[in-house]
Parts: C-alpha cells; structure tokens; sequence
C-alpha cells in the first residue's frame, strides 16, 4: 500500500534537499523523488558554497535551520572571508568543499530526518485534477498522492549539452534528462524558456605546474557558515592557485570558434551574464590581453582539480590545446571537457512569494526551475518553498515570507516573483538596498526566532541566539560605561596615527575611531580584557566582531532601519485581486498590463515593478481611499 504523503519533492539537488528536509522537519509526512541517491546535494559546477552575496544566503539558510552550512562547514577545505578590505556589509564568506564529502554527508543528514522517505525513479507526470495537484507518477509506473508537491529539477527539464558540435541529452554529464513535465506544464498554461549555463574543464593536478602559479591559502580563524558550535571541518586543508591566459591561449581558442555552438547559432538560449565562458569573454573583452584563472581542488585527497574561469562549449580538442597555452599547464591532462548546458525553466513572475504557482494549486517550484543559478539560491528557495509547502498541507492561514529588509533570501524571491528573469539569476550584494541590515553576521538574530516559531529553528538555536544577543549588549554597554585614561592607549593610538587622547574617554568612543579595532583595545585595557573572558572561547570572535560592527555602524543601521521602516506602510497595503487594471484608464499602458500579469500582493510589490511609476501607484492609492 503506496501511502499519502503531505510533500512529494521532485529532485535532489539543493534546493530539493533543503526543501524536503525543512517540509520533514516541520512534521510533514515527505517524500524525496531523485533519479540518483548517491548525488544528493550535488555541486554540479564548482566545489565551492558562498561567495558574495552567496555566502550571506548560507548563513541565512542555516539560521533558518536549514542544512546547507552545516555540511559546508564539515566539508570544507579551505575558507575565506571575501571583502574583509570593505564595510562588513560586503563582507562574504566563501568555502572550498570536498565534492564527495559534500553529497555523502546530504545523504547521511537525509537518512536520519523523521518523516522523511526517500525513492530513486524518475517522475515523468504530475496528477492535476481542477488546476489542483495531487500526486506525481514515475518512470517504474508507480502514483505517489500528495497534498502538495515542489518541482526542483535544476538542469534536467528537456537538458541538453554541448560540447563543440557534439550534442549530448542530459542534465548532468553522465546524467540522463527529465522529459513530458514541461509539455505538461506548458499545456497547463504556463510560460515557460531555455536558459543555458555551463561548466569548466575538470584538469589532472598531477600535470600541473604549480611552482609556477600564484598560491591562494584558506583564513586561519573562527569564520564558518553555521551558528551551531561543532560544525568545524576536520579535513585537510588545501590551497587554491591563480594563473591566467594570454595571447597564445586565445589564438589557440579562435581556431574552434567556428565549431562552437555558441557562435554558429545552435545556442539560442541565454547564459549568465556575471559568469560568461572564455569564447565570451575573448569575443566581450577583445581588449583584454588577460583573463584570470582559478584553479581549485575537488577535495581533500583528489588529483581532480576545476579551472575556474574556462567555462567553455568549444570541441574538447581546442579546449585542451589552449589550456597547454596557458602557465603552469603546459603539460596538461584533462579529466573531462567543460560543457555548455541548455534547459527549460518557467517564468518565475507565475509563483507567489511562497513558491507556489498562481495556475496549479499545491505546486510550488524551487531552484533553476524558476530561472536562477547557484546552489546558494536554490537551497534558499528550497527551505521556503518546503516551510510553505508544509503550511498549506497543515492548513495554516499565515504564509511565511520574508521581506527585502529582513533577509537576502527576501530580495531573492521579491525580485524573481515581482520582475521576473531574462538570464539566469544571481544574487549580488547590489540587489539589496537594505544590505547593511542584512549583513552575514547577523543573520541568526534576524531570522531564528521566526524558523524558531514555526518549528523549524531548534530550541538549542535559539539560547545560542539569546546567548549571542546579551553578551553583544554587555559588551557595548561595558564600553560605553568605562572610561579609559590617556596614559593606557596614547601608545596605540600613535602606533595607529589617529589623534592622541587629552583626558579620559569613553571606551565606546575609542570604538568608533576607524583606525581602532576592538581587538587592538584589548590588549592595552585589562579590566576590558578581563570582562571579554566571560565570552565563551569557541564564540568569542564572532560575538566581539558583532558588537564591534554594531557600535561601529550605528548611525548607519539606524538610518537603514528608518528607510524600512517607512517603506514597510506600503508592504502592509493588500492589492491583491482588488482591481480590473484593464479598466483603470489612469494609469499608463505598461503599468496596466504589467499589473494585470503580476497580479502583486501589495502596494510595496507594485511599486518595485519595472515599467510601474510613482504616479501609477499614486493613482492605486487615490483608489484605495489613501
């Protein structure tokens, strides 16, 4: 007896294993459909979590009680804290993970949720009746029933690859492709389009050079992504080295420009354009001499290493024939070509800010399906669409959404439901206009007690974050309180060239001065040091950073806090379903027909609409009786 589950998630990738395991979690009987269980999680491109804008994404998904950070932090072997030179706003944790370790700790972290089964087949069809989803059928021929059901197919809708004229089905190499869903979906109703992506050459690092190439070493230090203690790495920790092309490598890449399914039409599909392959890049930045290249290694004991940098489509002959162009990889072997990759997704303006579809009740989409790249985005959109997933089966009227103030996770589903997508979509720190807000340091303070009140966020979570949020008030508390005299820090002071002290001041004072670090105070103020030894040892950099950052900034975080404030009004004004736009003849033509195809909740969602004007919603607002 096949039995009725609360959630059936289609795919096993990122965002399919974030939502499976935050729907189980929540108490939801939940199924995971994927075609390989030994390729749970798996980081189909570069070994790598985080990065700009990305990294605060991982943090943001561990706050919520998701599991992305935890097993990035185990499965680390290098890390590093990018844009340490700029404001902490930017600041962006970034790992290098053991590719391996990576899926196989998913599989482990699976295979111990309550509530969670697992099934390895393929589903070929949905089970629609009335425009509601019930179900899912698969290749083996077997219905599974569902109140609800998350699609997060990555790559493998109708997936095609490329390498030089050769054209190969699937969604991953060496992976078969998923059919009839999007015919299904189409026939549904649905917009859907091809976007395309690719991935670099996998190199033997014993052909390597590396005597010759710019070494990269890991931090030393308490960065990681997640908030629980415990979750450090134990592996070897590796270096990743720098090289670039030159003249040579792209004469060399030209000569199969003719041959590239890039350049003779075959690929009409859009790529990311933040992350473009080497042909592009020669065409793009002709006057470029010079392009770097990363090379990273795929775990901890492998030879394997990725070239990132080269993604590429052109005949695998060409693409080792210039990589023997560039230093340091003269006498290079490859383990496999790099590939571009062509797929269909579905318009992302047809979901709801909960990843549910407006056409099919019950169906929520998560990850590439909705237009986006990376695995950080997916795994943000899969703990949402599962938390939302478990919501409706369990008939709770309040949604869980999060606004663009409140986390990255908020800007990523706002911009993708509200302005839709015409290349593959990734998160920078540009898309947030709250970003010092949303900075990766606090993302456990501004999201685990919403997770913790849903059932998510555990309670050992939660003392963490009380534990966290009174010792960083102590601390500035203590500071602004203690005053120091001139005889102990006027040494420091002159060492860092900022102005003397006259008379005593306060310590919050000395704080602010951007030349001083609170870290440098400690070692010239005793009773401060000695008040900081009450922080316990493993959080201790993390919690003094955090009150650093909020004396530091406070003027500016109020300032933010302000603007959201004020902008928060027209969040809370539901249009939802209230007008006929076609019939409001104030209004502009585009914004007309743009809110009539959005169809957005509230005012706040209308206004951040590409072709809306402020008179436009001026005019909704005189309507409203605002």
């Amino acid at each position: 007896m096949i039995p009725v589950y609360d959630v059936i998630v289609v795919g096993g990738g990122h965002a399919g294993c974030e939502a499976a395991a935050a729907a189980a979690n929540l108490g939801s009987k939940t199924l995971l459909i994927t075609m390989d269980m030994t390729k749970y999680g798996q980081m189909s491109c570069n070994p790598a979590m985080g990065g700009i804008a990305k990294g605060q994404i991982v943090r943001e998904i561990d706050a919520l009680g998701g599991y992305s950070g935890i097993i990035a932090d185990k499965t680390t072997i290098q890390f590093r804290m990018l844009n340490k030179s700029k404001g902490p706003a930017m600041w962006s944790p970034r790992a290098q993970n053991d590719r391996a370790r990576f899926t196989e700790m998913w599989r482990e972290t699976l295979e111990n949720i309550p509530n969670l089964d697992l099934w390895q087949d393929v589903v070929t069809q949905l089970i629609i009746k009335n425009k509601i989803v019930s179900g899912v059928k698969t290749k083996v021929g077997i219905e599974f029933k569902s109140n609800t059901v998350i699609l997060t197919n990555g790559t493998f809708l109708n997936g095609l690859m490329h390498i030089g004229p050769a054209k190969i089905q699937g969604g991953r190499i060496g992976e078969a492709a998923s059919y009839n869903i999007s015919e299904q979906l189409f026939d549904c109703g649905f917009k859907m389009g091809r976007l395309k992506t690719g991935t670099p050459v996998r190199i033997d690092g014993r052909t390597i050079d590396f005597s010759v190439l710019t070494e990269q070493k890991g931090e030393e230090g308490h960065y990681k992504f997640s908030y629980l203690p415990g979750t450090e790495s134990k592996l070897k920790q590796r270096s990743c080295w720098i090289t670039h092309t030159n003249k040579e490598v792209h004469t060399e890449l030209e000569k199969g420009f003719e041959d590239s399914p890039m350049f003779d039409g075959t690929i009409q599909s859009t790529g990311p354009r933040y992350c473009p392959s080497i042909e592009s890049k020669i065409v793009t930045f002709s006057e470029k001499e010079a392009h770097q290249l990363f090379i990273e290694p795929e775990g901890e004991n492998t030879i394997e290493y990725y070239l990132n940098g080269f993604s590429s489509s052109l005949p695998w002959g060409v693409q080792l024939k210039g990589l023997q162009k560039v230093k340091g990889l003269e006498n290079v072997r490859i383990f496999r070509p790099g590939y571009a990759i062509e797929y269909d997704y579905f318009e992302p303006t047809q979901l709801n800010h909960t990843l549910e579809t407006k056409i099919i009740k019950n169906l929520f989409f998560a990850g590439q399906i909705n237009g986006t790249t990376g695995y950080e985005e997916a795994g943000a959109q899969g703990i949402m669409a599962g938390i939302n997933a478990h919501l409706k089966c369990h008939y709770t009227k309040e949604d869980f959404i999060l606004r663009r103030n409140e986390a990255y996770i908020g800007v990523l589903i706002d911009d993708l439901v509200t302005k839709g997508v015409d290349e593959p979509y990734r998160m920078f720190t540009s898309r947030a206009e709250f970003r010092i807000l949303l900075r990766q340091d606090n993302a456990d303070i501004r999201l685990t007690e919403k997770s913790y009140k849903l059932g998510l966020a555990s309670l050992v979570r939660m003392n963490l974050l009380y534990e966290k949020m009174n010792l960083i008030s102590g601390i500035i508390e203590f500071a602004k309180e203690f005053s120091v005299k001139q005889r102990f820090v006027n040494q420091l002071l002159i060492k860092k060239s900022t102005a003397e002290l006259k008379q005593s001041v306060k310590l919050y004072d000395l704080i602010l001065r951007p030349q001083i670090s609170i870290f440098d105070l400690i070692e010239y103020i005793a009773p401060f040091k000695t008040y900081l030894g009450k922080v316990p040892e493993g959080r201790r950099m993390e919690i003094i950073e955090g009150a650093e950052i909020n004396i530091k900034y406070y003027g500016y975080i109020s300032r933010e806090k302000g603007l959201a404030d004020k902008l928060e009004r027209f969040e809370n004004i539901i249009i939802e379903s209230r007008f006929n736009y076609s019939e409001i003849k104030s209004i502009s033509t585009e914004a007309r027909q743009k809110l009539e195809k959005i169809n957005p909740k509230t005012i706040g969602q209308a206004k951040r609409i590409p072709g809306v004007s402020p008179s436009d919603i001026n005019v909704l607002l005189v309507l409203l009786g605002r």
